[in-house]
């Protein structure tokens, strides 16, 4: 009977293997306890004008944006990093867990990244997105303590580390030491203010009205930070203000960088505050270490180099930052023991 039982806890605790989400304003990262990064999409959801009900999230409802009919509406359920439509993020969040195989028999602990501003109300709606999708526990990380954690820094040392984190609608800036951060500054300045950027640019200068997916396109192919060695230029198509009529327009790279300089150079100021508010003994080893970007935001072509310029410190990009912060949430879950202390614990179903 001992045995049975024993067998039985075995058989649960396989089926209510935790998870750690990385709820982004431009995606969604799960990791499985165990599997690892089982899911990566598009924080986008399309839902149904008329009931409410789910009609495609992730990559699917992103091809709908700026496409659908007046009966279904597509919508980013989060702005700045938390959450602005919590009916439609539960859907889309609840529609995730769906896919990775979430246990609606033994509720799983759940830890969820969340900017490291983020007030209490926001923090309560993201604690309880979770409990209503299924989750036993909710426990809350600061995502640039899980990003540096991600990309391989040593958290716990006596020596500091610094990670900026550039996601889709925050900047997380901190200086990392002992398992704690010991100083940090947020801003609402990210991805999205970039393309806002695009945006505003290409219509005030060039009279062309374009969609968003369209702006992130330019910030991929062309965007900089910096002088490249080669610059670039890709087509845009969008609705030309004067006339109405679509049209095709090429814009340089040089052209986009004077377009984002303003949301650049807030960001690099961001990390000068943060160096100019640490302590002289952990500067000096964010000088001998140098700074580590993470985040959709430091693939910008050339951001690493003007920071180093700007800033006279050592500047790399993370293995595939996109997914450090993922990968960081997916040790607490994987050790919740070792990696405990950096959790807040939240409420619990």
């Amino acid at each position: 009977m001992a045995r049975r039982t024993r067998g039985a806890r075995r058989v649960l605790q396989g089926w209510s293997r935790d998870l750690a989400i990385d709820l982004g304003t431009a995606n969604t990262l799960i990791h499985h306890q165990g599997r690892g990064i089982v899911l990566d999409e598009p924080s986008v959801v399309a839902v149904s004008v008329e009931t409410g009900e789910l009609v495609a999230a992730g990559s699917a409802a992103k091809e709908m944006l700026g496409r659908t009919p007046g009966a279904v509406r597509a919508v980013r359920p989060l702005r700045a990093g938390v959450i602005s439509e919590p009916d439609a993020a539960e859907q889309m969040l609840r529609w995730f867990t769906d896919r990775v195989g979430m246990s609606s028999v033994v509720r799983p602990r759940v830890v969820v990244c969340i900017p490291s501003d983020i007030t209490g109300v926001e923090r309560r709606a993201v604690e309880e997105a979770a409990l209503r999708v299924g989750a036993r526990r909710v426990y809350l990380v600061e995502e640039p303590m899980v990003a540096a954690i991600g990309a391989g820094l040593p958290v716990t040392e006596t020596q500091a580390s610094m990670v900026v984190d550039i996601g889709g609608g925050s900047t997380d800036v901190a200086v990392i030491a002992l398992g704690g951060i010991v100083a940090s500054r947020s801003t609402r300045t990210a991805g999205d203010a970039i393309d806002d950027a695009i945006v505003a640019h290409v219509r005030r200068n060039l009279s062309l009205l374009l969609g968003e997916r369209s702006a992130e396109d330019i910030k991929v192919q062309v965007g900089s930070a910096f002088p490249l060695a080669t610059e670039v230029t890709t087509r845009v198509r969008g609705r030309d203000l004067v006339t109405g009529l679509p049209k095709t327009v090429d814009v340089g790279s040089s052209e986009i960088r004077r377009a984002v300089a303003a949301p650049v150079g807030e960001i690099v100021g961001l990390v000068r505050d943060v160096l100019d508010r640490c302590p002289p003994e952990l500067a000096g080893d964010v000088l001998e270490r140098g700074v580590t970007l993470t985040g959709g935001g430091a693939l910008l072509q050339g951001l690493d180099a003007r920071m180093r310029h700007e800033l006279g410190v050592p500047v790399v990009v993370a293995y595939s930052p996109l997914r450090a912060v993922a990968r960081g949430a997916g040790r607490c879950v994987d050790d919740f023991a070792a990696l405990q202390p950096v959790l807040v614990d939240g409420h619990r179903f």
